[in-house]
């Protein structure tokens, strides 16, 4: 096996495969990635029978293969050397009993795992639909900060994802607050239907990682599905699907609202941060709404204290309520409007965060309410969190 491509190139390529690799394999050829080298170009893959990860680097994308053929080499350390490689093409070999790797000047020795004991890559379901790989990585961060950390619970470590035609719903929750969000994509059969819970670091680093302006396709059959399949910008990765078991999100989403408060969203955040610095461990930071107004404020004994004011629009009851000051940021980062929305109906019921479209909006303080958001300038975005009960 011989081939040259170009550095950048295959420093992506490695970087998306590597990103599989377990700290601790089963197998030590599960800690290699494969390269196989042909005329069609190169193609990288991780695999640690949960999670697979392929890259194809094609002729166009200057890869010139010399001599075809397949190795298995260490995937960490090849994912060093090739992040600290010199600008320069780079050409791979195999020499009698190492792979040789040369770059400039630089030239590394590795010795090869056997690619004979590398298990098969498994075969991703039928094609089910595309969605726009910017939209799609969008709802992911949107929705993850809300999965659980816990994985003796692990329905709640993953996004579920429902599919009913032409929409896509993702959510995810840790108990004690849930982030859904609704899309459009494009199913290769209008009448698809499917519910399936990903393992959310999975997902997320994939979204993360497709290309910008790529084209994301999802594989499933929606029908008992073991594995989904995601791909996009010649990356691709399969993974082992979790217990479909998940809660009624969709319901928890809706209600009688006593309180809407509206506030511009870039404002809010910054005074949370601030007002977060005097916070200790399991602090909260409270929100008191008044007509016109919205006071930040936090306090940690009587060693500091925090407070500011922002002028907010109020509908309804008057109300003072407190959450952690994380659980209120990750909310507010899936706003991407201009103003945000709050709907509570009490200090200890959970509250609703999602965008107020921008004609929706209302005016600052003194204003009269805006009319409840038209359904078709929807963000999609909704976030409930439990608030933290306050003992004065």
């Amino acid at each position: 096996m011989e081939f040259t491509v170009e550095r950048q190139a295959l420093a992506d390529a490695v970087g998306w495969a590597a990103r599989t690799l377990p700290s601790r394999p089963a197998l030590p050829v599960l800690a290699g990635i494969l390269l196989d080298a042909s005329a069609d170009g190169l193609a990288l893959a991780a695999f640690d029978y949960e999670v697979s990860a392929q890259a194809g680097i094609g002729v166009e994308e200057g890869v010139a293969v010399a001599e075809p053929g397949r190795v298995l080499v260490p995937g960490r350390l090849l994912a060093e050397i090739v992040r600290n490689l010199p600008p320069h093409p780079v050409e791979v070999a195999l020499k009698g009993t190492e792979v040789v790797v040369r770059c400039g000047s630089a030239e590394f020795g590795l010795l090869p795992l056997p690619v004979e004991d590398y298990p098969s890559l498994p075969e991703p379901p039928k094609r089910a639909g595309t969605v726009p790989g910017d939209v799609f990585a969008a709802a992911v961060a949107q929705v993850t900060p809300a999965a659980g950390r816990d994985d003796t619970l692990p329905m709640l470590t993953g996004v579920r994802i429902d599919i009913e035609g032409a929409t896509m719903r993702l959510a995810c929750t840790d108990r004690y607050r849930i982030a859904a969000r609704e899309l459009t994509w494009t199913p290769s059969d209008p009448g698809f239907a499917a519910g399936v819970v990903v393992p959310a670091r999975t997902l997320a680093d994939t979204a993360k990682a497709i290309k910008p302006g790529a084209e994301v396709a999802l594989d499933l059959t929606g029908t008992a599905d073991t594995l989904i399949g995601v791909s996009g910008g010649g990356r691709s990765m399969t993974t082992r699907l979790l217990d479909d078991q998940f809660i009624d999100y969709r319901s928890r989403l809706t209600g009688a609202w006593t309180t809407t408060a509206r506030v511009r969203t870039a404002p809010f955040v910054e005074a949370i941060k601030r007002v977060a610095l005097v916070t200790e461990r399991n602090t909260p930071v409270r929100l008191a709404f008044s007509p016109g107004e919205v006071r930040v404020r936090a306090a940690s004994g009587d060693s500091a204290r925090a407070n500011e004011s922002l002028p907010a629009l109020l509908d309804g009851d008057e109300i003072d309520i407190a959450f952690s000051p994380q659980y209120l940021l990750d909310g507010l980062a899936g706003i991407d409007t201009e103003y945000a929305r709050l709907q509570c109906t009490g200090p200890t019921k959970a509250a609703l965060l999602s965008a107020v479209p921008d004609k929706d909006r209302g005016t600052d303080e003194g204003a009269e309410p805006a009319e409840p958001a038209d359904p078709g300038g929807d963000t999609g975005f909704r976030y409930l969190a439990m608030p933290v009960r306050l003992t004065s």
